[in-house]
């Protein structure tokens, strides 16, 4: 037996599904999607006019315009999340780590799972300027990095789901 077969001998997965992913490999998927998630936080700014407004009076902001922009960062990286993991448990940050989301049962893809997933990762966003967003953030994504042996992060834990390699 190899030492990855024995270090998650006594874990729940559904026999042949993938060993999880490792939490550099999480990290390193989160990453390209937090760059994706920028780019969409710039283009939200400029869209409700934001970013303009900050330029033409520096030191300040509008209040409204940026807590839309970030209403509409949230909803469109919800989609962008929800329809990636229901079709094939992979964001672009995932396939570019060849790692998925599999359900936790029988190692599918997520489907509706999917969205379950993506609401729990994304809805504390809205929080962000509370900072309760932020932190729920920082515990929920270092989850993976005590639990054992599956390596879930909250998200995961509410929908029955684990990220293994692909």
């Amino acid at each position: 037996m190899t030492p990855d077969q024995l270090s998650y001998q006594h874990d729940t997965r559904p026999e042949g599904m993938p060993p999880p992913a490792t939490p550099g490999q999480r990290f390193a998927a989160r990453l390209v999607d937090t760059l994706i998630l920028g780019v969409i936080w710039t283009v939200a700014l400029t869209a409700t006019g934001a970013l303009a407004y900050a330029y033409d009076h520096p030191g300040e902001q509008d209040v409204a315009k940026v807590i839309l922009a970030l209403v509409i960062t949230m909803a469109v990286y919800f989609v962008y999340e929800g329809v990636m993991l229901a079709r094939s448990g992979q964001t672009l940050g995932k396939k570019a780590l060849r790692i998925r989301v599999a359900m936790l049962s029988d190692g599918d893809v997520p489907h509706g799972q999917g969205w379950v997933r993506a609401v729990v990762y994304v809805l504390p966003g809205m929080l962000v300027p509370l900072v309760v967003g932020t932190v729920f953030w920082l515990v929920n994504v270092l989850w993976c990095t005590w639990d054992q042996p599956l390596r879930q992060c909250l998200h995961d834990k509410v929908a029955k789901t684990v990220v293994v390699a692909a």
